[in-house]
Formats: C-alpha cells, structure tokens, sequence
C-alpha cells in the first residue's frame, strides 16, 4: 500500500518545524549537517537537536544556530550557491523550483523583477538549509502521499524588514493561495518557508486519511506559547481502505512499463535508468532477449507509482530508441520497510530493514553508504560491508520483534 506522510500543522508551520518533522521520522542529523557542507553553510550555521516542551507536551526542536550574520541573499545569489553545490541532481532541482518559486512570489508583492527579488528574512543561511534538507529528507523518506490538514496562519501582526505587518505576512499569503486555512491564536504561527514546503509536497489538504501509521515525531517551534502547544505533527504510515484486512504484507499498487530495444547504443542505458530513478522510479533494469528477427536485443523494464507513470513514460520515449512502450497495472507485495542507522569504525552506515507481522525479516546495509565510506576510508569494500553487516545484526536479528 502506498505510504502516506500525514502533516497536522493545528498549530502553524514554519521551515524548521517542518525539517524538525523530518529528522523525527528518521531522516539522520549527520545527512542534514552534509548537506550544509554541501551549500558552503557549515561555517554559518551550527545543528542539533534538543528535547523540549511546549504546552505540556514532549517534543524535539531542530536547533539551526547562526554562528556569524551576513548579508541578506538575492534569488541570483542562492540559485549560484545551489548551481554550485554538490547536491543529488534530484534535491538541487528541487530546491531551485522552491526558491524560484518563493522569488516569483516576492517579486509580484513588491513590483520588481523577479531576478531583483531580495528574500531578507528568509534568505538567511538556516532558510537555505530548511529548503534544500526538506527537499532531501523528503527524497530520503520517499512518502508516495503527503496529505497536511488546514493551516493555522495565527493572527495579530509581525515585525520584518519591511516593518509590522499583519497576520498572514504577504508571502505567506500568496503562498497558501487555495489552500485551506483558519486563524486561531496570537502571533505568526505559519511562516513562509513552512508555507512553501507544504505546499510544495502535498498532494492534498485536508482531515486525516485512513491510514495506519508506523512513526509519528512531534516537531517543535521557537516559540513559547501559554495558549496552545507550538508542535508540528508528522505521521508516517501506509494507506489502508475501509474494512481492509490491516495484516503483516502492504500491498502496492504499482505500474510496470516495458519498452523491446535492438537498436540503441548499450552506453546510454546507465543514463536512462539514472534519470527514471531520479524521477520517482521504484525500480529500472534491463534484460537480454531474442528479437523476433533473431537479433540480440533488450527490455527495459520501469516500475513506478500511477503518480509517476506520466514522467516515466516521457523519459522512456524520449530517451531511448523505442517506438512505444506497455504499461501494465500490477499490485506488489511488500515486507514494511524501516530505515535506521548504524555506526561502524568507518562512519555511520544506513541499513534497510524488512519487518512482517512485526518481526524482523532482514536488515542489509546500504550499498551506496558502504560504498563512500569504502572510498572516504580507503578501505576495503568487503570490508566495510562486514563491519556494517555486523552493526546491523547486533541492532537487530531476523525473527526478533523489532523496535522502532
């Protein structure tokens, strides 16, 4: 079934309440200070995270740290930080679309053009960071839906560079355009960067679906407030329908395409499959095949969500050689998939478990994470795969209840 990250900003949303979610979920602190590095903030900003109260209810903020002010940043300047920036190609598309997007709206509210768009405020270091980490821990997570409920955009006014204005500040109201929201409670409860991300990831807005949820993290905010806890709620979970036996397999509903090939340089296989992965593909690979004239040739296969059949079969016809492509409706059957992380004498390692009827079925380590610390390391690969094989099997053993 299709997993489904529910957001409850009952309470307002701003970018680090918003990341804050994200790492509660199991997205790694020490990815997020990487992708830091990766932008050149790792001498601005400072993170952690601290256990903390708000209204009476435990919750964990994300801590950004300003270690030195600098000057406010124009759409010109951060779009060459992440041009620049060694990030997936996947995370720095995405955050560019975000902060275009952020610099179209600032450049109508104020009547300049949009390469003229200053973002004061939110173009400081810890914005840059909300923006690109969600864009990345969300990549990470992988959610197939994102449903958020309405927004409470608080009331009141706010002090910002362009002196008090009222509650929703401009940008946040422009941004949350058709979007649900009601106005409860003092102050600026929904900032907009927390604006921007929610609606840059939801699919829909609206009450809780049906679901059946498997993590939950509580995200909290600055503030203080005596009225109402300042907390975002982020539920992770897999979509179940009215009645459905909620038993130990998820079922997933899946498309397969198929494209026959026997005439397409092998070079440009590697690429095709990079960029469909990129684009949401759960799966690509290739196998050989006899062609009806006895030639050798190939079939790619694709397995991705419905959501993502359009931008699957658009890279597939334009990518390759092919002529047309089948796309067969499947339903796929899976173990519940849990993500944590080990560490290891050669840093730490991510390991994919597989859990049925809430036993541990198995838990492997990231390839591409052995792979880095191989390379880092320079030791070798075996190596650090048995290290993270090891650090896995002492987290948990197949057969054992497992621990979220």
């Amino acid at each position: 079934m299709p997993r489904i990250l529910y957001l409850d900003c009952s309470s307002g949303v701003s970018g680090d309440m918003f990341l804050g979610a994200l790492t509660g979920l199991g997205y790694p602190l020490e990815e997020l200070e990487k992708i830091a590095a990766a932008c050149g903030l790792d001498g601005e900003v400072e993170l952690s995270a601290a256990e903390v109260r708000r209204g009476g209810i435990a919750a964990t903020q994300l801590v950004v740290k300003i270690l030195h002010e600098r000057h406010h940043r124009a759409w010109k300047d951060i779009r060459a930080l992440l041009e620049s920036a060694d990030l997936a190609p996947a995370v720095r598309a995405r955050a560019l679309a975000m902060f275009e997007r952020l610099a179209a709206t600032e450049a109508q509210i104020h009547g300049v053009p949009v390469e003229e768009a200053h973002f004061h405020e939110i173009g400081n270091a810890d914005t840059i960071l909300d923006i690109t980490g969600a864009a990345a821990a969300m990549q990470w997570l992988a959610p197939d839906r994102v449903a958020v409920s309405p927004v409470n955009v608080g009331s009141g006014t706010v002090h910002c560079a362009h002196g008090e204005l009222p509650v929703p500040a401009p940008a946040t109201a422009a941004l949350l355009m058709g979007v649900p929201v009601f106005s409860r409670f003092d102050g600026e409860l929904t900032t907009p960067t927390g604006a921007l991300l929610v609606t840059e990831f939801a699919t829909g807005f609206g009450p809780m679906p049906l679901m059946a949820a498997t993590a939950m993290s509580v995200s909290a905010g600055t503030r203080q407030s005596a009225d109402h806890p300042n907390v975002l709620r982020a539920f992770l979970g897999r979509s179940v329908e009215q009645g459905e036996d909620t038993g130990p397999l998820c079922m997933e509903e899946v498309i397969e395409i198929q494209a026959n090939m026997d005439d397409m340089n092998p070079q440009v296989y590697p690429f095709v499959i990079e960029r469909l992965l990129d684009a949401g593909a759960r799966d690509a690979y290739i196998t050989p095949v006899v062609m009806k004239k006895g030639r050798p040739g190939h079939v790619l296969h694709v397995l991705c969500h419905p959501a993502d059949r359009a931008a699957s079969l658009d890279i597939v016809l334009r990518e390759t050689t092919t002529l047309g492509a089948r796309v067969i409706p499947c339903a796929r059957a899976c173990l519940e998939r849990f993500v944590k992380q080990v560490d290891t004498e050669y840093g730490p390692i991510r390991v994919k478990i597989g859990v049925l009827d809430g036993l541990v079925a198995h838990a492997m380590p990231e390839y591409e994470d052995c792979a880095a610390a191989a390379r880092e390391s320079e030791a070798p690969l075996r190596a650090v795969m048995d290290a993270a094989a090891i650090a896995a099997a002492a987290l948990c053993k197949p057969g054992e209840p497992f621990h979220e």
